[in-house]
């Protein structure tokens, strides 16, 4: 027959009650440092695209190697794509407001170029 002796009992339980509080007061200890969120909105505007230029590739006219092109304002990012489910290809800022993105990697081909879509941010 199986009996429970009371002191070794009680030692039991205060020691399963000690673990308990301690686990408790640990988790309720941890801090979360202070943090952001919001919403907002404000006026956006487009940019308007001039001079645009084409380059075609030297050997293989049938190719385009770059496009050139000047915005209005000034901007810190842009991307240009000329096929309609195409690459998107990243400019680089030649002088001011002039940019030149290169479309060889992927290659794009004048017969498969049928857009140019502008992805400017400042």
């Amino acid at each position: 027959m199986f009996t429970f002796r009371t002191p070794k009992f009680a030692a039991l339980l205060v020691i399963v009650l000690v673990v308990m509080l301690a686990t408790y007061a640990f988790a309720a200890s941890n801090t979360v440092p202070a943090t952001y969120a919001g919403e907002g909105a404000s006026v956006t505007s487009g940019y308007t695209v001039t001079d645009v230029v084409y380059t075609l590739n030297a050997t293989n006219p049938s190719n385009i190697d770059s496009v050139t092109f000047t915005l209005n304002a000034p901007a810190t990012t842009v991307k240009a794509r000329l096929v309609t489910t195409g690459s998107h290809y990243a400019c680089s800022n030649t002088s001011g407001t002039t940019w030149n993105c290169s479309t060889t990697s992927p290659q794009v081909t004048v017969a498969a170029a049928n857009e140019l879509r502008i992805i400017a941010s400042n």
